[in-house]
């Protein structure tokens, strides 16, 4: 049974930084496009950043350029979003997901598997 793990939310003010962690078990995780979406209040699940299963490609929402990173790291199974220069508008719960082999893709319906979510509140 494949599982992936959020942790590392939390409240912080505007302009500090923060790292989630997606830990996967259950799986190749080496194997897995992994991203990370978000879902704020009353709104609907938006990708927010992803990496690839080959070579580390990144892609990301235009909301978090310059901001947000994913890394991962194969042998720890675990895939980090660092948040810099955090805004109010990125409160949400973060949600870590991944699909086997494929092209990364910033579209919610080909993830597979899903984390729990953990909370995100910037204050201002």
């Amino acid at each position: 049974q494949v599982q992936l793990v959020e942790s590392g939310g939390g409240l912080v003010q505007a302009g500090d930084s923060l790292r989630l962690s997606c830990t996967a078990s259950g799986v190749n995780f080496s194997n897995l496009v992994m991203s990370w979406f978000r879902q704020a209040p009353g709104k609907e699940r938006t990708f927010v950043g992803g990496i690839s299963w080959v070579r580390g490609r990144t892609l990301y929402a235009d909301s978090v350029k310059g901001r947000f990173t994913v890394s991962r790291d194969n042998a720890l199974n675990t895939v980090y979003l660092q948040m810099n220069s955090l805004k109010p508008e990125d409160t949400g719960v973060y949600y870590c997901a991944g699909y086997l082999r494929g092209e990364l893709d910033s579209r919610r319906a080909v993830y597979r598997y899903w984390g729990q979510g953990t909370q995100v509140t910037v204050s201002s």
